[in-house]
Protein backbone atom coordinates (compact mmCIF):
# COMPACT_ATOMS: atom_id res chain seq x y z
CA UNK A 1 0.00 0.00 0.00
CA UNK A 2 2.80 2.41 0.77
CA UNK A 3 4.22 1.41 -2.66
CA UNK A 4 1.00 2.45 -4.33
CA UNK A 5 1.10 6.12 -2.54
CA UNK A 6 4.61 6.77 -3.36
CA UNK A 7 3.37 8.42 -7.01
CA UNK A 8 0.49 10.22 -5.14
CA UNK A 9 3.02 11.33 -2.15
CA UNK A 10 5.65 12.64 -4.90
CA UNK A 11 3.08 14.62 -6.71
CA UNK A 12 1.72 16.22 -3.81
CA UNK A 13 5.13 17.46 -2.83
CA UNK A 14 6.03 18.55 -6.28
CA UNK A 15 2.33 21.27 -6.41
CA UNK A 16 4.04 22.23 -2.83
CA UNK A 17 7.51 22.57 -4.28
CA UNK A 18 6.11 24.44 -6.73
CA UNK A 19 3.74 26.19 -4.63
CA UNK A 20 6.14 27.47 -1.76
CA UNK A 21 8.63 28.65 -4.86
CA UNK A 22 6.41 30.82 -6.77
CA UNK A 23 5.58 32.53 -3.39
CA UNK A 24 8.77 32.72 -2.22
CA UNK A 25 9.76 34.52 -5.33
CA UNK A 26 6.45 37.09 -4.85
CA UNK A 27 8.26 37.68 -1.14
CA UNK A 28 11.37 38.71 -2.43
CA UNK A 29 9.15 40.95 -5.04
CA UNK A 30 7.22 42.43 -2.09
CA UNK A 31 9.97 42.59 0.55
CA UNK A 32 11.78 45.01 -2.35
CA UNK A 33 8.49 47.74 -1.79
CA UNK A 34 9.30 48.12 2.01
CA UNK A 35 12.11 49.86 2.09
CA UNK A 36 10.26 52.80 -0.11
CA UNK A 37 7.04 52.27 2.07
CA UNK A 38 9.66 52.62 5.35
CA UNK A 39 11.22 56.00 3.74
CA UNK A 40 7.49 57.33 3.41
CA UNK A 41 6.95 56.96 6.86
CA UNK A 42 10.30 57.91 8.20
CA UNK A 43 9.40 61.15 6.08
CA UNK A 44 5.83 61.58 7.26
CA UNK A 45 5.65 60.84 10.86
CA UNK A 46 7.45 60.53 14.00
CA UNK A 47 10.12 58.12 14.62
CA UNK A 48 7.94 56.36 17.30
CA UNK A 49 5.21 55.40 14.37
CA UNK A 50 7.80 53.24 12.00
CA UNK A 51 10.78 52.41 14.39
CA UNK A 52 9.24 48.96 15.63
CA UNK A 53 9.24 48.26 11.68
CA UNK A 54 13.04 48.91 10.97
CA UNK A 55 14.41 45.41 10.81
CA UNK A 56 11.60 44.61 8.42
CA UNK A 57 13.25 44.44 5.28
CA UNK A 58 16.73 42.68 6.51
CA UNK A 59 14.51 39.77 7.98
CA UNK A 60 12.19 39.46 4.91
CA UNK A 61 15.37 39.25 3.24
CA UNK A 62 16.78 36.87 5.64
CA UNK A 63 13.88 34.51 6.02
CA UNK A 64 13.57 34.43 2.34
CA UNK A 65 16.61 33.06 1.71
CA UNK A 66 16.50 30.65 4.17
CA UNK A 67 13.51 29.06 2.69
CA UNK A 68 15.15 29.63 -0.56
CA UNK A 69 17.60 27.15 1.13
CA UNK A 70 15.17 25.11 2.74
CA UNK A 71 13.21 23.88 -0.50
CA UNK A 72 16.34 23.01 -1.72
CA UNK A 73 16.90 20.76 0.93
CA UNK A 74 13.27 19.51 0.49
CA UNK A 75 14.10 18.94 -3.28
CA UNK A 76 16.75 17.11 -2.55
CA UNK A 77 14.79 14.72 0.18
CA UNK A 78 12.25 14.57 -2.74
CA UNK A 79 14.44 12.85 -5.16
CA UNK A 80 16.08 10.73 -2.84
CA UNK A 81 12.60 9.83 -2.07
CA UNK A 82 12.71 10.95 2.03
CA UNK A 83 9.28 12.04 2.15
CA UNK A 84 8.98 12.77 6.05
CA UNK A 85 12.61 15.18 5.44
CA UNK A 86 10.61 16.71 2.86
CA UNK A 87 7.61 17.51 4.38
CA UNK A 88 9.29 18.80 7.59
CA UNK A 89 11.29 20.90 5.26
CA UNK A 90 8.49 22.53 3.17
CA UNK A 91 6.23 22.90 6.65
CA UNK A 92 9.82 25.42 7.92
CA UNK A 93 9.24 26.91 4.36
CA UNK A 94 5.79 27.86 4.76
CA UNK A 95 6.32 29.11 8.58
CA UNK A 96 9.08 30.99 7.49
CA UNK A 97 6.96 32.88 4.22
CA UNK A 98 4.00 33.45 6.96
CA UNK A 99 6.59 35.18 9.03
CA UNK A 100 7.35 37.33 6.47
CA UNK A 101 4.58 37.89 4.44
CA UNK A 102 2.76 39.31 7.95
CA UNK A 103 5.92 41.72 8.40
CA UNK A 104 5.89 42.85 4.76
CA UNK A 105 2.01 43.56 4.49
CA UNK A 106 2.07 45.32 8.48
CA UNK A 107 4.57 47.82 7.04
CA UNK A 108 2.20 48.31 4.23
CA UNK A 109 -0.87 48.43 6.63
CA UNK A 110 1.00 50.39 8.83
CA UNK A 111 1.19 53.53 6.21
CA UNK A 112 -2.25 52.96 5.08
CA UNK A 113 -3.57 53.05 8.28
CA UNK A 114 -1.32 56.20 9.27
CA UNK A 115 -2.36 58.33 6.55
CA UNK A 116 -5.90 57.60 6.71
CA UNK A 117 -5.69 58.65 10.41
CA UNK A 118 -3.72 61.69 9.93
CA UNK A 119 -5.97 62.80 7.18
CA UNK A 120 -8.98 62.40 9.35
CA UNK A 121 -8.78 61.03 12.79
CA UNK A 122 -12.02 61.96 13.91
CA UNK A 123 -13.29 58.61 11.66
CA UNK A 124 -11.39 57.19 14.59
CA UNK A 125 -12.63 59.42 17.25
CA UNK A 126 -16.40 58.79 16.45
CA UNK A 127 -15.94 54.98 15.87
CA UNK A 128 -14.59 54.58 19.27
CA UNK A 129 -16.81 57.12 20.83
CA UNK A 130 -19.65 54.70 19.64
CA UNK A 131 -18.37 51.77 20.92
CA UNK A 132 -18.46 53.21 24.23
CA UNK A 133 -21.92 54.82 23.80
CA UNK A 134 -23.41 51.38 22.62
CA UNK A 135 -22.04 49.31 25.61
CA UNK A 136 -23.22 52.34 27.86
CA UNK A 137 -26.52 51.68 26.54
CA UNK A 138 -26.78 47.96 27.46
CA UNK A 139 -25.13 48.66 30.63
CA UNK A 140 -28.17 50.76 31.61
CA UNK A 141 -30.76 49.13 29.85
CA UNK A 142 -33.40 48.35 32.58
CA UNK A 143 -31.49 49.45 35.48
CA UNK A 144 -31.67 52.77 37.35
CA UNK A 145 -27.48 52.91 37.79
CA UNK A 146 -25.27 50.68 35.38
CA UNK A 147 -22.85 47.75 37.37
CA UNK A 148 -19.78 49.31 38.84
CA UNK A 149 -18.10 46.42 37.50
CA UNK A 150 -19.36 47.37 34.05
CA UNK A 151 -19.19 51.29 35.07
CA UNK A 152 -16.19 51.54 35.84
CA UNK A 153 -13.99 50.34 32.79
CA UNK A 154 -16.26 52.03 30.83
CA UNK A 155 -15.63 55.37 32.34
CA UNK A 156 -12.00 54.30 32.16
CA UNK A 157 -12.38 54.08 28.40
CA UNK A 158 -13.85 57.50 28.45
CA UNK A 159 -10.74 59.06 29.94
CA UNK A 160 -8.68 56.94 27.84
CA UNK A 161 -10.04 57.95 24.65
CA UNK A 162 -9.78 61.39 25.78
CA UNK A 163 -6.27 61.33 26.25
CA UNK A 164 -5.72 59.74 23.19
CA UNK A 165 -7.91 62.83 21.67
CA UNK A 166 -5.52 65.20 23.64
CA UNK A 167 -2.67 63.20 22.58
CA UNK A 168 -2.84 64.69 18.76
CA UNK A 169 -2.71 68.35 20.10
CA UNK A 170 0.87 69.60 18.68
CA UNK A 171 2.96 69.90 15.61
CA UNK A 172 3.94 66.19 15.32
CA UNK A 173 1.38 63.89 17.44
CA UNK A 174 2.54 60.09 17.75
CA UNK A 175 -0.84 58.50 15.24
CA UNK A 176 0.48 55.21 15.96
CA UNK A 177 0.20 55.83 19.88
CA UNK A 178 -3.49 57.07 19.36
CA UNK A 179 -4.26 54.25 16.77
CA UNK A 180 -3.17 51.51 19.60
CA UNK A 181 -5.10 53.23 22.17
CA UNK A 182 -8.05 54.03 20.63
CA UNK A 183 -8.19 50.26 19.52
CA UNK A 184 -7.11 49.01 23.02
CA UNK A 185 -10.34 50.99 24.37
CA UNK A 186 -12.49 49.22 21.76
CA UNK A 187 -10.99 45.73 22.94
CA UNK A 188 -12.23 46.57 26.47
CA UNK A 189 -15.61 47.82 25.64
CA UNK A 190 -16.05 44.78 23.61
CA UNK A 191 -15.05 42.77 26.64
CA UNK A 192 -17.65 44.33 28.95
CA UNK A 193 -20.60 43.81 26.38
CA UNK A 194 -19.29 40.55 25.78
CA UNK A 195 -19.50 40.03 29.73
CA UNK A 196 -23.15 41.74 29.93
CA UNK A 197 -24.10 39.79 27.44
CA UNK A 198 -22.64 36.50 29.08
CA UNK A 199 -24.40 37.48 32.63
CA UNK A 200 -27.99 38.54 31.56
CA UNK A 201 -28.00 35.80 29.28
CA UNK A 202 -27.64 33.63 32.42
CA UNK A 203 -30.46 35.61 34.04
CA UNK A 204 -28.06 37.64 36.13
Amino acid sequence: AEAERLPERAAEIDRRLVSLRTRAQALTTRTGQVDPVLSELRRRFTAACWQDLQHVPDQAAENVRQAEAKLKEAQQARDEQRWPDATSRLSTVRALLNTTDEAVSAAGDRLQRLNAVSKDPQQEIERTRFAIRDAQRLAMAGRQTPEQRHARPLDESVARLDRAVASLEGRHPDYWHFLTETEAVRTTVARVVAQIREERGQGA
